[in-house]
């Protein structure tokens, strides 16, 4: 199988995404994580763009041993001494040049004729050769750049010395099938095209860069730049989890194999995720947290009965540990059951058909339905828990300089008790007088706050799991206000507790 090269550039596209920015140490971070991931090249920066980026690239060259490691330049000799001075401690290195190729760049952004770009480029990629044996060229917008013009220029860099000619879709204007044909008709009509390896690098302005990239190795591409999560300009550029995982999901198709270890593909992108600070999509493809996460009924019995059913991949092959079944509303028997007996429940039949009636009532009115909301639900179901205690009333006084204290009411066989306490916050402070107030002291194992809804109104949902007499009782309460859910959630484990 051909050996399809994976150019990382999530240091220097990736970082141009808007609002994203690294420092020096968290760039040597990735760059060792890209290590590990076993990417074939590294794109660690653009030397002469700052100091900083200088440094950063430099620094990777002498860290980082695996992978080559490039550095993009201008077609300029001062922006080439900038990258070639970055390399110097490389093991492998690669010089990155590029100029604009197509018409609307030419006249309006370089103001340049077609036999002045020629020369350039020629003059460029001649240049690089002095310093590295390793030369990459790109035409820039070379989706949108006169045919013929292209062919000729290509044609040059290689007999300057370029060994890489990538193809940038830069501004992703272009679509699958017109890819593919571009890069048919560069393999026909460069004569010396065989002297170097086709690159193709896509971006995401019509959501085509995936689909682009791999049409394009179709037809004769041998190497794909790519981010980590797809992060770069604009849309961003082709996401290399998916890029990888096509390739390998789709052998059968593509024939084609990568250096990838894909295990490290779910560590990169949580890595890359959180020092960028951009969020991934729930739903983002291949390393997404509902990738490999199944509510539908019939979906989840058919990933209990047969992975394959409804996965394609394996989760461990990405480095997730194991598929997730989401229990909502649209969740079967089956993974109800499956959820039953991972936390230890045992049901009769008729026991699980009220429990499985009330989880869908319940998850009617929530996005998600979790552990401990499951583990309430079947006691509730159980056994009907009387309301021993009824919250009369509470009134919590906190602040930077006051010691908390809360004054509760209850009320028991229509008989109303009430008591004050201090604690270390308010939640604290109603916990330790409602302990007073009934007389019992039971530990408090986890406590669990979430919002329900969204807004600054928002319905906010406390779980709370106590120990009393070496028995676990869950309690949950909902409002608006936290500290009343907490207090709710507390006596309702306590009223399971006394009845």
């Amino acid at each position: 199988m051909d050996k399809i090269h994976i150019f990382d550039t999530t240091l220097r596209d990736g970082e141009q995404s808007p609002g994203a920015s690294l420092n020096i140490k968290e760039k040597i971070e990735i760059a060792k994580q890209l290590e590990r991931l076993n990417v074939d090249v590294i794109e660690a920066g653009f030397p002469i763009a700052s100091p900083g980026d200088f440094e950063a690239v430099s620094l990777i060259a002498k860290k980082v041993k695996q992978p080559t490691i490039c550095a993009l330049a201008r077609s300029l000799k001062k922006d080439i001494d900038a990258a070639a001075g970055a390399l110097k401690g490389a093991k492998k290195k690669r010089i990155h040049v590029f100029l604009a190729t197509s018409k609307i760049h030419m006249e309006y952004k370089l103001k340049k004729a077609e036999d002045e770009i020629l020369k350039q480029a020629v003059k460029a990629v001649k240049y690089a050769r002095k310093f590295s044996d390793d030369v990459e060229f790109s035409p820039e917008d070379a989706s949108r750049t006169e045919r013929e013009f292209l062919f000729k220029i290509i044609a040059e860099v290689i007999n300057a010395g370029a060994g890489v000619i990538n193809i940038p879709d830069t501004v992703g204007y272009t679509v699958p099938e017109e890819f593919s044909d571009l890069i048919t008709q560069i393999k026909i009509n460069v004569p010396n095209i065989d002297d170097a390896i086709i690159s193709v690098h896509c971006h995401d302005d019509l959501g085509l860069s995936c689909a682009n990239s791999l049409s394009a190795v179709k037809a004769g591409a041998r190497q794909v730049e790519c981010t980590i999560n797809g992060i770069g300009e604009r849309a961003g550029s082709a996401p290399l989890e998916e890029i990888v995982m096509a390739i390998k999901t789709r052998a059968d198709f593509y024939k084609f194999k990568t250096s990838v270890k894909t295990k490290e593909l779910y560590k990169s992108s949580r890595l890359v995720s959180l020092l960028m600070g951009i969020p991934l999509p729930p739903n983002k493809a291949v390393i997404g947290d509902n990738a490999f996460s199944h509510e539908s009924g019939i979906h989840q019995d058919g990933v209990l009965k047969m992975p394959g059913t409804y996965e394609i991949m394996n989760p461990s092959d990405v480095g997730f540990k194991e598929s997730k079944l989401v229990l909502g509303k649209h969740s079967g028997r089956h993974a109800f059951g499956r959820k039953l007996e991972e936390l230890g429940v045992e049901l009769g039949k008729r026991e699980f058909q009220r429990a499985y009636e009330e989880f869908i009532a319940l998850a009617d009115k929530k996005k998600e339905v979790f552990d401990d909301d499951i583990v309430a639900l079947v006691e509730d179901e159980m056994k009907e828990v009387p309301k021993v205690w009824e919250l009369v009333y509470f009134h919590t006084v906190t602040g930077s300089s006051t010691i908390p204290t809360a004054t509760v009411k209850l009320k028991k066989d229509k008989k109303i008790y009430e008591d004050a306490a201090c604690g270390d916050g308010p939640i604290d402070a109603c916990y330790n007088t409602i302990d007073r107030i009934i007389g019992i002291e039971p530990k408090l194992l986890n406590y669990n706050l979430r919002a329900v809804t969204s807004g600054r109104d928002a319905l906010g949902e406390v779980t709370v799991r106590l120990k009393h007499n070496n028995k676990e009782i869950v309690g949950r309460g909902t409002s608006t206000d936290i500290v009343e859910a907490s207090t709710k959630a507390y006596l309702n484990a306590v009223n399971k507790i006394v009845s």
